[in-house]
């Protein structure tokens, strides 16, 4: 079995509708109805993921 990495992935059905809503380890957070696209999402870290006011660690955000 692997090491654990530490980083947390959450998803959530929103009751009543087909909306998933994600969070990422690094706290950014999307909705999707595709899971497959939520997963893809999430995995895709950080591309597309700017949570404010909030550096990963590790991560490095450059100021245009």
């Amino acid at each position: 079995m692997s090491g654990s990495t530490g980083e947390v992935y959450r998803v959530d059905w929103l009751p009543g509708t087909d909306v998933l809503h994600g969070t990422c380890h690094c706290g950014a957070e999307h909705t999707a109805e595709d899971p497959v696209a939520m997963w893809e999402w999430m995995l895709a870290h950080p591309e597309g993921h700017t949570p404010e006011g909030h550096t990963p660690e590790g991560h490095r955000h450059d100021l245009v």
